[in-house]
């Protein structure tokens, strides 16, 4: 065990990182805890600059996607956003009980600013309970078409930016076993998926790769890089998205040639991209 008086900052809340169980009672951490703690300081250091980009506006409204015990929301407001009293932080989490424990955590650490909403992303998209803009959409490891619905979310709220970690792409992987027999005669292009395994990982890219043309289609800058190191996470894909009102008919287009390409144009997976 070990302190982490250096890695804190000014400001932390001890009693958050206990309560997030980061730290013993003691104030101690473990191995395990330290590694937990370095993903989100990492994810926070690619949000942080975005946060200050907003910080000129009246206030901020940042929507947390699928947000679970809302680990990161808490570490985001605890960093920087409880001390913005017209900002908000919105978790968006369907299960009532992790909902429940994190408004008990939000009033025992008397953190006024943060809403907890028991909602499904989808139910989001016209729930009276969000503003009518959001400034920052995250979704971390929002798992499967749960991160398409944030990206739906941020359209439909003309978010500045937006930050996912994309989580168990395994929509287009059922889809492309469904299309290996339409495409092995016409094209070697399904050596790319021919196995099982490269056709989840294929899959998987793929997704992410139409995800970006997606958010460039409607006049975003895209950015991808990794998170963090691998041995911290094989889900390390980091995709930021900043809205430039860019020209977008080259990325529509490149979204047409490559569905047509695996013969996805007719699925339910390709009607996402028009919404």
């Amino acid at each position: 065990m070990q302190n982490l008086n250096l890695q804190l900052r000014p400001g932390q809340s001890i009693e958050l990182l206990k309560e997030l169980h980061i730290l013993t009672p003691e104030g101690k951490i473990n191995q395990d805890s330290r590694r937990k703690l370095k993903q989100v300081y990492h994810l926070y250091q690619f949000i942080e600059p975005l946060l200050k980009d907003l910080s000129e506006e009246e206030k901020i409204h940042v929507a947390d996607i699928g947000a679970g015990k809302s680990y990161l929301g808490f570490i985001i407001n605890d960093l920087f956003l409880k001390n913005l009293p017209n900002s908000k932080i919105l978790a968006i989490e369907s299960r009532q009980e992790l909902i429940n424990s994190s408004i008990e955590l939000k009033n025992k650490l008397n953190f006024k600013n943060m809403d907890f909403l028991p909602l499904s992303v989808k139910e989001s998209f016209h729930s009276d309970l969000l503003p009518e803009t959001l400034d920052l959409v995250t979704a971390l490891h929002a798992c499967d078409t749960a991160t398409d619905d944030a990206i739906q979310l941020a359209l439909n709220k003309k978010a500045k930016h937006v930050v996912i970690v994309p989580c168990c792409q395994a929509e287009v992987a059922g889809l492309l076993r469904a299309t290996k027999g339409k495409l092995i005669h016409s094209t070697s292009l399904v050596e790319l998926f021919r196995h099982p395994i490269h056709t989840r990982e294929f899959g998987s890219h793929l997704t992410n790769v139409l995800r970006c043309l997606w958010l460039e289609s409607r006049g975003y800058q895209v950015t991808v890089t990794e998170l963090i190191g691998w041995e911290h996470s094989m889900k390390n894909e980091l995709i930021m998205a900043t809205f430039r009102n860019l020209p977008g008919d080259r990325a529509k287009n490149k979204i047409n040639d490559i569905l047509k390409e695996f013969h996805l144009s007719d699925t339910s997976f390709a009607e996402k991209f028009n919404g």
